[in-house]
C-alpha cells in the first residue's frame, strides 16, 4: 500500500514550504534574483540546503514560485483599484499611482518583479505576468474610449505602451540609493499615462 502522509504530517509540510517561500522572497528583495541560490535560501530559512529539494524540484521552481506569489499580489491590488469608484480616467489614474508607489515601498522586490536579471523560467513568467497587466490596463482605456472620456484607439496597443512606459520610468529609482521626490516622480508618471491615453488634461 502506498504511503499516505497524515492531515497532521501534510500541514507541517505545508507551513515549511510556506516559510520557505517567505524567506525566499526577503533574499530576493534584498539582494535579487543571482544572489538567490538555494544556500542563500535555506540559511535564511534555517534549514539545510538539502530541506529545500523536499518542497521544490529545483532552484528555478522556487524561484517561480516566489515571482509568481509577488506578482499575484500587485495584479490583485491593481484589478482591486482599476474596478472601484470614479470614472474611467480617474481610475486609470489612479491604478498608475499605486502601482508606483507600492514599487517604491518595496523597491528591491519591485525591481526583481520588473527588470532584475533572472532566469529563463522567471522571465517567461515575467511576460505572462505584463500581458495580464497590460489586459487590465486595456479594459479601462476600452471603458473610457466607450464613454466618450478617451479619444478613439486600440486599447491594446495602448495598454501596452503604457505598461512599458510605467516599468521603465520606475526601473532607475528602484535601483540607486539616491534620494527622490516620490510625489513628484508619482505625479509625473501619472501624468504620463494620461497623456499616452489621451485623457484631457
Amino acid at each position: 500500500m502506498a504511503y499516505r502522509k497524515t492531515p497532521a504530517e501534510a500541514r507541517r509540510l505545508e507551513a515549511a514550504r510556506e516559510h520557505l517561500v517567505v524567506r525566499a522572497t526577503e533574499v530576493v528583495a534584498e539582494a535579487g534574483w543571482a544572489q538567490a541560490s538555494v544556500t542563500a535560501v535555506a540559511d535564511a530559512a534555517g534549514i539545510a540546503a538539502g530541506s529545500v529539494y523536499q518542497h521544490f524540484p529545483s532552484k528555478s521552481a522556487l524561484a517561480v514560485e516566489v515571482f509568481r506569489r509577488a506578482a499575484q499580489r500587485e495584479v490583485e491590488v491593481l484589478t482591486e483599484v482599476l474596478a472601484g469608484d470614479g470614472d474611467a480616467t480617474e481610475r486609470l489614474r489612479r491604478g498608475v499611482e499605486v502601482f508606483a508607489r507600492r514599487a517604491l515601498e518595496n523597491p528591491g522586490l519591485a525591481h526583481a518583479l520588473l527588470a532584475a536579471p533572472a532566469e529563463p523560467a522567471v522571465g517567461a513568467e515575467r511576460l505572462a505576468f505584463r500581458r495580464r497587466y497590460r489586459a487590465l490596463f486595456a479594459a479601462v482605456i476600452d471603458e473610457g474610449i466607450t464613454a466618450d472620456l478617451l479619444p478613439a484607439q486600440d486599447p491594446e496597443t495602448t495598454a501596452a505602451a503604457l505598461t512599458g512606459a510605467v516599468g521603465e520610468v520606475l526601473v532607475y529609482p528602484l535601483t540607486t540609493s539616491a534620494a527622490h521626490d516620490a510625489d513628484l516622480l508619482v505625479a509625473r508618471l501619472t501624468a504620463v499615462a494620461l497623456r499616452c491615453a489621451g485623457a484631457a488634461p
